[in-house]
């Protein structure tokens, strides 16, 4: 029962970071914004830990903590916000974010020795159609023209190395508590995301209230509670079966822009939002046997 509410709780929290991504690009440098999102996350999580009692990891472990932090928190973000501030449409970007369950399928099946029956990669063929349903209409609104080079080549790193992060919870770090791993890992994104900001130069913050409303909810909700549930599903469920999660994300962002912006769902949006969520559950009923069969 927890691990579905989990999941479920995952995606709702998660399909905000569309939301906030564009409410607060206007008033603030994405890099600096992240930079500072991913140090408090960092440091409110590091104070959490130390109150419970948790133990910092060292050494290799460390190492393990901030390198998935620097690839799935740090890259990925930084990333994603570069390429679409500097003209990657936002629903190519979000495309492109959807596929990275097939790289953790398919690297986990040499990397972590995991067996994806034909019925796996049928919900996932489904689901990402769905996506692409779902996602066409922003599309053909973007042009395929809009998105240039460098913010495309931008946006393929950030999903490797999203998949990079997520492969790497599965390793020695698995057993580490949530708090502590998500301190550490918040750290290594932070210096990452400190690292852009002194390289791009810009430090633009106008202060505007949607600002500070998007950086708190960014910080408590997406980073503190988002993060460590996707942290506690990756452990528990595998890293296949929990990115397929993500394949909802992008159908949840469209129904919360249409409440939110006006953005209006098409019939085609619809089935596609349908088969999406057809596709993650054909894949997650059949990838439970194969989870319960990975060795602890």
């Amino acid at each position: 029962m927890f691990a579905a509410l989990a999941s479920i709780l995952f995606v709702l929290i998660w399909s905000t970071g569309f939301i906030i991504a564009r409410a607060v690009a206007p008033h603030g440098a994405p890099e600096l914004i992240l930079a500072i999102r991913l140090s408090l996350v960092a440091l409110l999580l590091a104070a959490a830990s130390l109150y419970a009692g948790q133990a910092w990891p060292r050494g290799r472990r460390l190492a393990l903590h901030l390198a998935a932090g620097a690839m799935l928190h740090g890259l990925y973000l930084t990333l994603s916000w570069w390429a679409i501030h500097s003209g990657m449409p936002a629903g190519i970007m979000a495309l492109m974010g959807s596929l990275q369950p097939l790289g953790v399928a398919v690297a986990s099946v040499p990397l972590l020795g995991e067996r994806l029956p034909a019925r796996s990669w049928a919900g996932l063929a489904i689901a990402i159609i769905g996506v692409a349903c779902v996602l066409e209409p922003a599309i053909a609104r973007g042009g395929a023209g809009g998105a240039t080079l460098w913010p495309a080549v931008a946006g393929v790193i950030a999903i490797v190395a999203m998949t990079g992060g997520t492969l790497i919870q599965r390793g020695q770090i698995s057993g580490d508590p949530i708090l502590v791993s998500g301190a550490a890992q918040n750290m290594g994104g932070a210096l990452v995301a400190i690292a852009a900001t002194l390289i791009v130069g810009d430090y633009r913050w106008d202060g505007a209230p949607m600002l500070w409303i998007g950086l708190g909810w960014s910080v408590l909700g997406l980073s503190a509670a988002g993060l460590s549930l996707l942290i506690w599903l990756v452990r528990h469920q595998g890293p296949t079966r929990m990115s397929m999660l993500l394949l909802l994300v992008p159908p949840l962002a469209a129904t919360e822009a249409w409440l939110l912006f006006g953005e209006r769902l098409g019939p085609v949006q619809l089935v596609g939002f349908a088969l999406a969520l057809v596709g993650v559950l054909l894949g997650r009923s059949q990838g439970r046997r194969a989870d319960v069969a990975e060795p602890a």
